[in-house]
């Protein structure tokens, strides 16, 4: 058995595209747009990850759009999906600095939680050992559920 994907479905095919490729960082694997089915998937892997990602086994994420629109709800009922990260600090000043709410901050050096435009959460895990507690996330409130 191997892992292969984790699929969400989104509501707005351009809005999740940039805040998984352009606010996130992962990289665009492939796409099939289903005429007959109405739908298109997006396969998206993390940098690290790409070249990999192009060969079978890489992990990838599947982003599930419906050309018919429908609202989704419950995106907490799976969990969350997890990436690890060089430095939690500056992913989530950067994901903070895209507008993006930081849900549960790193105030440990080790992990935040953030949403996606579809409430979809992520785990961002620091790489390695905790980084040194640091302000502004020592102090930070968590906001929201994650």
């Amino acid at each position: 058995m191997r892992y292969l994907h984790t699929m969400v479905r989104v509501k707005d095919l351009d809005a999740s595209l940039h805040f998984y490729t352009t606010v996130f960082g992962l990289v665009e694997t492939r796409r099939i747009d289903n005429e007959k089915g109405r739908f298109t998937l997006v396969f998206l892997a993390a940098p690290e990850d790409f070249d990999d990602a192009k060969q079978v086994g890489a992990p990838t994420l599947e982003l599930t759009y419906n050309w018919d629109t429908e609202d989704y709800t419950g995106g907490r009922n799976f969990g969350h999906l997890a990436y690890e990260v060089d430095n939690v600090y500056e992913f989530c000043q950067r994901v903070s600095d895209a507008g993006i709410t930081i849900n549960r901050p790193p105030r440990e050096g080790r992990m935040a939680f953030v949403k996606s435009p579809d409430g979809i959460s992520f785990e961002i895990l620091q790489k390695g050992e905790n980084l040194p507690v640091a302000e502004p996330w020592a102090s930070a409130p968590n906001i929201g559920s994650w």
